[in-house]
């Protein structure tokens, strides 16, 4: 399917129709499309709990839509990347998927779309995931958990414009339970990044690193070549956001993700919520002028 954009102009009695047509882009090229568009790597997590919102503590869903809204009207500008946590949708239930169709359309398809989801399950379960978060929802990507190996992953792969960002090792305190123990002398998270790599014939698979996993993050760019990488952890748990960046973007795309800095800033007004936005993507786009001079 090719997409286009029609332009109509009126000139007197004269009408004239412009159609500039755009080939359709891969997930490379769509996450590349939205970060330059907006001179961001920053992914504005929508993790957004009626608990922490001031204005009081029994709202009700259309409530928190309009609360989502005005989050997403005071970071677009400076955000290439939206990330909706789907628990904090599905826990109210079919009211709670509405608010998350509705703020998917209110973010329109200016901005690249991460459903973090988490999803992880044998191949058939997982292709029907990935056809409700790609094909209903209209994600461009999707967190999956590769614990079930590649069986968990591949359907998520299929799409060339679509992809997944995988849990490699994750900011968590109890990451290390699991993601540092050693399978045949290799740490699990580095046999994830071999699965993904063979996996990633299509370039459209990343990883989710943690912020905080600040020591083994040089070992993980390294190890998977220019696939981006998803670095939550940043902000409210702790993990250094220059280094981050500079690690991440060394040889590939890092999106850097905020959440609760960000949907809680100050008073929780627009104005607060802007700054907060506005000042992490300042200080990312300073790291990234800083490593690259």
């Amino acid at each position: 399917m090719i997409s286009f954009i029609a332009v109509v102009g009126f000139n007197c009695m004269t009408v004239y129709l412009t159609v500039i047509f755009l080939a359709k882009m891969n997930f490379i090229e769509t996450l590349n499309r939205s970060i330059l568009s907006h001179n961001s790597h920053l992914c504005v997590g929508l993790d957004i709990d009626s608990d922490r919102i001031r204005s009081k503590s029994d709202m009700d869903v259309s409530e928190l839509v309009d609360y989502s809204r005005k989050v997403v009207d005071a970071t677009r500008e400076y955000a290439a990347v939206y990330k909706p946590n789907m628990a904090f949708f599905e826990r109210w239930g079919s009211t709670g998927l509405g608010w998350l169709e509705e703020i998917i359309e209110y973010i329109g398809d200016e901005h690249f779309l991460i459903c973090d989801g988490k999803r992880g399950d044998i191949g058939n379960t997982a292709r029907q995931y990935a056809k409700s978060i790609f094909g209903h929802f209209g994600f461009d990507a999707a967190t999956v958990s590769p614990y079930m190996g590649s069986d968990a992953i591949g359907p998520f792969l299929e799409d060339t414009e679509k992809g997944a960002f995988v849990l490699c090792l994750t900011s968590n305190n109890s990451a290390e339970e699991l993601q540092l123990q050693e399978n045949g002398g290799t740490p699990l998270y580095e046999n994830v990044i071999e699965m993904c790599l063979r996996l990633n014939s299509n370039g459209n698979c990343g990883l989710v690193v943690g912020a905080t996993q600040e020591s083994e993050l040089s070992t993980i760019r390294q190890k998977s070549g220019d696939m981006p990488i998803l670095i939550p952890g940043i902000g409210a748990q702790g993990g250094d956001l220059e280094t981050s960046v500079q690690i991440g973007n060394s040889n590939g795309i890092a999106l850097i993700n905020v959440s609760r800095s960000i949907l809680y800033a100050g008073d929780q007004s627009s104005k607060a919520i802007t700054a907060v936005a506005r000042e992490y993507n300042e200080r990312i786009n300073e790291s990234l002028e800083s490593s690259s001079g």
